[in-house]
C-alpha cells in the first residue's frame, strides 16, 4: 500500500537515536495505529510493548530477532514480525522507510 486515507496524524514526531530514526503516528477510524518512519544508516536496538509488523517500503537493513543469533537481510518490499515485550536489533545500511503496525 502506498498511502492511507481517512486517518489522523499526531503533530509531534517520535524522535529516537539523536534524530537518526524519526516516525509519525497515524490513527485510523477504528482506533488502531501505525507509525511511518525513516531510519538513517546506523545500528539500533528497539523494544516492543505489543507484537509489531515492520513493513520496509525502501532501503536496506539487517534485523536480529529475539531469541535468534543470525542477522536477516531485509530490503524494500519485505517485512518481519517482532513479538510483544521483546527487544530486537537493526543494522541499517541505506536510508530505510518503514511502516510499523501494532498487532495486539
Amino acid at each position: 500500500m502506498s498511502e492511507f486515507t481517512n486517518v489522523s496524524v499526531a503533530i509531534e514526531a517520535n524522535v529516537y537515536f539523536d534524530g537518526h530514526v524519526i516516525s509519525r503516528t497515524i490513527i485510523f477510524g477504528d482506533g488502531s495505529k501505525k507509525t511511518l518512519g525513516v531510519m538513517l544508516p546506523g545500528e539500533y536496538e528497539f523494544g516492543t510493548e505489543v507484537q509489531e509488523l515492520m513493513e520496509i517500503s525502501s532501503g536496506t537493513l539487517e534485523v536480529l530477532l529475539p531469541g535468534t543469533t543470525d542477522w536477516i537481510s531485509i530490503t524494500g518490499g519485505m517485512s518481519f514480525e517482532v513479538p510483544g515485550k521483546a527487544t530486537f536489533g537493526v543494522k541499517v545500511s541505506a536510508i530505510t522507510n518503514y511502516c510499523c503496525s501494532y498487532l495486539s
